[in-house]
């Protein structure tokens, strides 16, 4: 991100916008805006390049697949060596109900959030796709109840 570049209220406006509805017409935006079509494109593409942005994508929801459990787990790893680590990260990437996996300080090395489909299944994932991983010393579960919110920062 270029140090000059300053986020402005129309840029705010913009990502307000966008935010809420990704799949909106430019020339809405726009008239929603008060601007005109190309202005709105411009700033748009100013946001990616400055890496405000990216992508746009619709967004599933696991429940509608059947993955009705969500957990988060923390992960301790041997750590004699980097390559220890690395190793473990790799074989994480490989579990595809891992839908996020976070590198953190303290007391594990790695955070993951998993959804399954039963608690059967996490089971079945810590025990024999987790735990099984050697250079895995130990795995802390935590099962979300429910969701009670999630939301895109502030854009002030």
């Amino acid at each position: 991100m270029n140090k000059n570049f300053q986020i402005d209220s129309l840029d705010k406006k913009i990502l307000s916008i966008l935010s809420k509805d990704a799949r909106i017409p430019f020339l809405e935006v726009a008239r929603l805006c008060n601007v005109t079509g190309s202005a709105i494109h411009q700033r748009v593409q100013k946001l990616r390049e400055e890496g405000v942005i990216s992508g746009s994508k619709f967004i599933i929801e696991p429940k509608g697949l059947g993955y009705t459990t969500c957990a988060y787990l923390g992960v301790q790893v041997n750590l004699t060596s980097v390559r220890s680590h690395d190793y473990v990260f790799e074989q994480i990437v490989k579990i595809p109900e891992v839908v996020e996996c976070h590198h953190i300080s303290g007391k594990y090395s790695l955070l993951l959030k998993v959804y399954t489909k039963s608690n059967e299944h996490l089971k079945n994932i810590i025990v024999e796709k987790i735990q099984s991983i050697i250079e895995v010393v130990s795995t802390e579960t935590f099962i979300s109840l429910q969701e009670g919110f999630t939301r895109d920062l502030p854009n002030e």
